[in-house]
Parts: C-alpha cells; structure tokens; sequence
C-alpha cells in the first residue's frame, strides 16, 4: 500500500468514524427513558421534577441535538467520553479495565482457532471427496449450525456441573478462567475457517503453477506447503482480522454466560441500563478496533504477497 493509498484509506476512516458518531449519537438521542431520570435511580435516589430539571440543565441535555452532538464529539476528542451513572466511573476507564480480559480471551480463542482449523482444512482438501473429507465436512457442518450460547451451557454442564473440573463463572484472572469461554468461541469459528481454508486451498491446488510442478517431479509435500498453502493466505487473512475485531469489541453472548469480564459483557450491561454515555463509548471504541484492524490487514498485504508490492 503506498502513501497516497494509505492517506486515502484514513480519510475513509476518518469519514465513517464521523457518520458512526452521529448514527450512534442520534439513536440514544432518540431512544425512550431519560439518561438524567435513569441515572438517580440506578443511584437509588428518587428524583424530584425540579432536581431532575435542574441536572438536565447542567449537563446540557436541554439543548438542540446538534449542540449536544458537538459538544459529546469535542469531549471525545479530548479522551472524556463522560461518566457512566450506572457503575459511577469514566467510560474510558470502563474500556480500557475491560480490554485486556477481552484480549486475552480472542487471542486464546482464535490460536486454538488455528491449530484446529488450518490442519482439518488442508487435509480435507488434499484429500477431497474421500472419506477423511466427507468426516471433515459433516463436522464443521454441525459445528457451524449449534449457537454459542447452546455450545456454552453444555460445556458448563460437563465440565463444571458433572466434572466439576472448570469454574461455573469466569473472573478472567486465571488461566482456567480462560479455558471454556474460549473453547466455546473457538469451536464455532474453527467449523467455520475450516470450511474456508480448504475451499482456498482447493482452489490454489487447481492452478496451473501446481499443475507444472507436478510435471516436473516436485514433492507433493513441498508444493502444498512451499506454494499452495502461503498463495491461500491472503484471503484468509481477510477473514480472519475481521473475526479478531469482532472479538475485541467483545463476544456478548459467551462473555454473558459465563459472566466473563470483557467488552461484551460490559456493553450488555451498558443497553439493560440504558447507560447511554457507556453505550455511546462502547460503539466508538469497537468502530476504531474494526477499522484498525482493517487498516493492518490491508498492509500485511504486502508483505505475504509480493504481487501487490509490485502493482504500486
């Protein structure tokens, strides 16, 4: 990616992050309940109309959307995107505490991913339409259609209520904390990239380079890995940063279930709320992830591929 394409791919970030931010801003705006209301009864105070009048005041929830749009994005600018009144802490302090369990959470979900997912794959496609396959299929088949949140309740049925070998609740201090929500999101995506890798890998073994190397008595083993295997990367790579800032900005449904302390969870907890400074927060800090992760994918183009160097 050249200068030109690089400056050009961060205004189109720049462009999308301002249509977020007025998207998301306009949604809370626009949704039932008030922020000023909800915010002393989650305190446990009950509000009088003139306190509650007064406290709208003050925080400028009296004045037209476009004022407090302004004023919300230039406050975000800053690095203060408010307070959230429900746990009684800065929003990006909220992020940030929440952002390392969420880390180590994709990072572990997404190598057992791999080691999963990359092997069943390429197998499946060397051996295409033989029995190995036909077994890899169906079980990336089930794989994909059981929902996270069935696949979650049985692992803590067998592991933490029958074997009682995993905690029920995870802190996400420990590594056993780790253990079942990242087998749980890890199952789904390796039914899923599994399918994937070996429809690029097939694809890859049918070209005409694999074809003369065969001719000419290279091994299959070297050919497979030498050529077949690095030339299918680059579309999954693709597929695979857009599954990392997914689950960066928090996988909601496991991280709910197994009470694990991530982005997800948090943002769950921020909608029952209706804490909308922590809403608002939330969906700016998943659009940066998404779109930086993006932005990496795009450059390690260049660096697996040297067929794009050579097109600038």
């Amino acid at each position: 990616m050249g200068k030109k394409q690089l400056v050009s791919r961060l205004l189109q970030m720049l462009i999308v992050l301002i249509g977020i931010s007025i998207f998301t801003f306009l949604l809370t705006y626009l949704s039932p309940g008030d922020p000023v209301r909800n915010m002393y009864t989650s305190a446990g105070i009950m509000p009088t109309e003139e306190l509650i009048q007064q406290t709208r005041e003050e925080m400028g929830l009296n004045e037209p959307f476009v004022t407090q749009y302004f004023h919300w994005i230039g406050n975000c600018l800053k690095g203060d995107f408010g307070k959230s009144y429900s746990l009684n802490k800065p929003v990006v302090q909220l992020l940030a505490q929440r952002l390392w369990p969420t880390l180590k959470l994709t990072l572990m979900s997404m190598l057992l991913m791999l080691i999963v997912a990359v092997p069943l794959g390429v197998l499946s496609a060397v051996y295409k339409n033989r029995p190995i396959d036909y077994i890899v299929r169906s079980v990336t088949f089930f794989g994909v259609s059981i929902p996270n949140f069935w696949m979650g309740l049985m692992l803590i049925l067998f592991f933490c209520v029958k074997l009682r070998l995993l905690p029920v609740v995870s802190s996400g201090g420990t590594f056993k904390d780790l253990i079942l929500p990242a087998v749980t999101l890890a199952i789904a995506m390796s039914a899923k990239y599994t399918r994937q890798v070996r429809t690029a890998v097939l694809e890859e073994l049918s070209s005409d380079y694999v074809v003369g190397a065969r001719a000419r008595g290279v091994k299959e083993s070297k050919i497979l890995w030498g050529n077949v295997f690095p030339n299918s990367l680059l579309p999954l790579i693709t597929i695979f940063g857009l599954s990392i800032g997914s689950l960066l900005g928090g996988t909601s449904v496991v991280e709910v279930i197994f009470s694990y302390p991530g982005l997800g969870n948090l943002a769950v907890n921020a909608i029952m709320s209706a804490d909308y400074f922590l809403v608002q927060g939330y969906v700016l800090w998943v659009s940066v992830i998404y779109m930086v992760v993006n932005l990496l994918v795009d450059l390690s183009y260049n660096y697996i591929d040297p067929r794009m160097r050579l097109r600038r």
